[in-house]
């Protein structure tokens, strides 16, 4: 057994990890990282990035399909364009591959150590590594504990062949006839829109009474019209009890919201009711830690229980996002150096890639609301956003919308639904981190023409002076 001892010691290589690594390195602390699989973690490796990819080629083909026949905007096709979804795949895997040799380059680079393998620990700073080529065992003077999360197994509908997480889901290489999903969350409905773009029959069982429950139905309403005029069926408050084959094929048995007992016969069943820490089958019971229910318990600092071991990302709770957790990775990494830092965010951007896109930032106008505050609202529609127009984007329902405290105008919350709004993410948080008011948007000159408009529109509609909208 090889035996190594660091000053910093981060267990999980995803997008909290490696930044806490990257930047330990960058500051001259001698650092180790062990991760079992590849570098980037789930939101690489079978998560974020092939995901999004997989969004990326059902919109091309779901296009080239659009101009088949008599076509549009005067190009057309003499024949429909033929999918090979594992061709698809491949091109995934190859963007996935490149990414995460990106990434085990950047640590080199910073002086990282990489130890492939699955860490054990005996005790908060002590743990054995099994790797391909023999056992390490490994002493620090910090651990940072990027785990990660799993996807969510239901107890009577386990995983297998015909049952898939997301991670199988990006690995298929032939378009199910009919993909029944459990879950209208954000990964479900991600995974689903895109299946449904590439072919497959759809059909959501969801056990809450709407879609994409933590955003308001103004927002969902235009990804509800985009599921019904592509025949997406959706049964709400909806139980999925079981899953059995009938002549080779996947029978799901659900209980309907009047109560009744129904059946759907699919080719595939997707599982998308949620993640969960990743706490099991690493010796988390030896290091003496608090929980917060099934989360490791952690300070402003992701500072545990324990003197100098640290916990990021989605082990330490919601949000569960790859940019929190890099945020937080650095964060540590800085403190351990001796940096003043904490972890005091104003709001962490949130973003669905559905079909079209949401963000979320901050406050909406209910949450503002129950939180006290006496607001105002500007919203302002894609419709009368000519880069929208021209893009084929402004005809979905998708619009910005900005709440602002009524007293001084302070921007409490932004959330826009449309194509490609997500690219708008940056400048909504950035907004919210700046303490910026209504009149600092409205008076910021946006480019024209640009989506980005519609930002600045929805803060002259809180002011009550929109330029390109009837006023109310």
């Amino acid at each position: 057994m090889t035996t190594k001892s660091c000053i910093v010691l981060v267990i999980g290589g995803g997008p909290g990890g490696y930044v806490a690594a990257i930047r330990a390195g960058q500051l001259g602390l001698d650092t180790i990282l062990v991760e079992a699989d590849r570098a980037g973690g789930t939101c690489l490796i079978r998560g974020c990035i092939p995901s999004k990819a997989l969004i990326h080629g059902a919109s091309c083909f779901e296009e080239l399909l659009s101009h088949s026949g008599t076509g549009k905007l005067g190009i057309s096709l003499t024949s429909a364009p033929e999918l090979n979804l594992g061709g698809m795949m491949g091109w995934k895997d190859g963007i996935v591959d490149r990414l995460s040799q990106g990434v085990e380059g950047l640590l080199k680079k910073a002086g990282v150590t990489i130890i492939k393998g699955w860490a054990s620990f005996s005790d908060a700073k002590h743990c054995v590594v099994k790797t391909q080529d023999g056992d390490f065992d490994l002493q620090a003077e910090h651990v940072i504990l990027a785990n990660g999360s799993v996807a969510t197994e239901l107890p009577h509908i386990p995983f297998s062949e015909h049952v898939l997480s997301s991670t199988e889901a990006l690995a298929q290489t032939s378009v199910p006839g009919h993909l029944v999903v459990i879950g209208a969350g954000y990964i479900g409905l991600e995974l689903g829109i895109a299946y449904r773009k590439l072919g497959a029959k759809v059909t959501f069982v969801e056990g809450q009474d709407r879609i994409l429950a933590l955003y308001d139905k103004e927002m969902t309403r235009p990804i509800e019209q985009w599921m019904k005029k592509h025949n997406v069926d959706c049964h709400l408050n909806a139980k999925a009890d079981s899953v059995d084959m009938i002549d080779g094929k996947p029978v799901l048995s659900f209980t309907d919201k009047q109560g009744q007992s129904q059946k759907v016969t699919a080719d595939k069943v997707l599982v998308t009711v949620g993640r969960k820490p990743n706490t099991q089958g690493w010796g988390i019971e030896n290091m003496c830690l608090d929980m917060d229910g099934r989360f490791v318990k952690v300070d402003k600092q992701c500072r545990t229980a324990m003197k100098n071991v640290w916990a990021i990302g989605d082990l330490v709770g919601e949000p569960m996002l790859a940019h929190k957790a890099s945020a937080q990775g650095e964060m540590v990494a800085e403190i351990i150096a001796g940096h003043r830092r904490e972890f005091d965010p104003v709001a962490i951007p949130a973003v669905c890639f559905t079909d079209p896109e949401i963000v979320s930032v901050g406050l909406s106008p209910d949450e503002a609301r129950d939180a006290g505050h006496e607001i105002v609202t500007g919203k302002f529609p894609f419709a009368a956003i000519g880069k929208a127009l021209t893009m084929e984007a402004g005809q979905d329902g998708g619009f910005v919308r900005i709440t602002a405290r009524k007293s001084d105008h302070v921007i409490l919350g932004i959330q826009a639904v449309g194509a490609h709004v997500a690219e708008l993410s940056g400048e909504f948080a950035l907004a919210l981190e700046m303490g910026a008011r209504l009149e600092d948007l409205a008076h910021t000159i946006h480019v024209h023409p640009s989506l980005s408009e519609a930002t600045m529109e929805s803060a002259l509609a809180g002011l009550g002076k929109a330029i390109h909208a009837s006023q109310k």
